[in-house]
């Protein structure tokens, strides 16, 4: 039993992973392969991660043409990249047939780029999901998870928790805010079982492509440049190490009574940018890399000065905890991006 709440017992799903080739979807994906049994699809426009991401979780039959999908789902096997937009309806439609469940990864990531296009961060995040909300009724797929993030609270005093009453600072925070309001509309109009996940700050193994401040730091180091923080670096931040939160989406998955539900996802402790660096510094070190310079620069626009979660509701409805500390996240961050 899950704090009130059933885990509903069930086989092997079918998959629809949007963003199934970027950080979060190809961990998700590795955990289901390890698990077994599971056919996956990945709808994915590869702007971020790549079919070579995907080869290194998978193998997968890429098709190019939504069209040749087959209505049949008893036809499935194995794992499919269709690559096309979120922003496409028609595809959503096609790529969600005899799915049962969708995990709608896919967007446009980050405050800076949303500040810098505000109407292309719109487009994807708002449209695409609302495009896959619309494809899940309209197949009648059974369960449906948000990624969402701290960024709808806005500037709050935290930690933030899920009562606080949104003020998003960025045109992302807004975005993401559209977003779980149309969850809570697709749940509470057409009875899809919508679960919003608010992501801390993920950062693990396989980040790649990513441009938060962990992997990007990892990945000037390595290149032999200066670290740096934008701002005074007491900025905080909730720092959520990639298996926790892959362990929350499988919860999500299966847990009963929580649709129409919105939780924050990390792990209740608030560090600041230049408690983090001062972490990842030695580690860098310790694996061999030498003379790192760290400065500090101009504010970024759109940046909330304090952020840590309330994680209370994930534990008492979901039974979940992070349980990785920072200083053994970033231990294997930067032995995955050395090695």
């Amino acid at each position: 039993m899950v704090a009130g709440n059933r885990t509903e017992k069930h086989g092997p799903l079918r998959w629809l992973i949007t963003g199934g080739c970027g950080f979060l979807g190809t961990s998700l994906i590795k955990n289901l392969i390890d698990e077994g049994g599971h056919i996956i699809r990945v709808l994915d426009n590869l702007s971020t991660g790549t079919a070579k991401d995907l080869s290194t979780v998978c193998n997968f039959e890429m098709i190019s043409d939504y069209s040749k999908l087959s209505n049949n789902g008893s036809v499935l096997q194995g794992c499919q990249l269709i690559t096309n937009d979120i922003r496409d309806l028609d595809a959503c439609k096609a790529c969600s047939q005899n799915m049962d469940i969708i995990v709608h990864l896919a967007a446009n990531t980050g405050v800076a780029p949303s500040v810098e296009n505000p109407c292309l961060d719109m487009e994807v995040n708002v449209n695409g999901t609302v495009n896959m909300l619309e494809a899940a009724r309209m197949n009648q797929v059974k369960r449906f998870i948000f990624a969402s993030s701290g960024a709808p609270v806005g500037e709050c005093s935290p930690p933030i928790h899920e009562e606080l009453a949104p003020h998003p600072v960025s045109p992302y925070g807004a975005s993401k805010l559209a977003g779980e309001g149309y969850c809570s509309a697709y749940h509470k109009t057409f009875g899809i079982m919508t679960v919003a996940l608010r992501f801390g700050n993920v950062y693990g193994p396989g980040s790649g492509h990513k441009n938060s401040v962990v992997a990007k730091f990892i990945k000037r180091a390595i290149a032999g440049e200066t670290l740096e923080i934008f701002g005074d670096g007491s900025q905080t931040r909730d720092f959520i190490y990639i298996d926790d939160l892959i362990q929350a989406i499988r919860l999500a998955e299966n847990t009963a009574n929580v649709g129409g539900e919105v939780f924050q996802i990390a792990t209740n402790k608030e560090t600041t940018v230049d408690e983090m660096t001062s972490l990842l510094v030695p580690e860098l070190k310790a694996a061999g890399l030498s003379g790192i310079k760290v400065v500090h620069g101009d504010k970024r626009l759109g940046d909330v000065m304090r952020n840590y979660s309330d994680t209370s509701k994930a534990r008492e409805k979901l039974g979940w905890t992070a349980v990785y500390s920072l200083e053994t996240g970033l231990n294997k961050t930067v032995a995955w991006f050395i090695n």
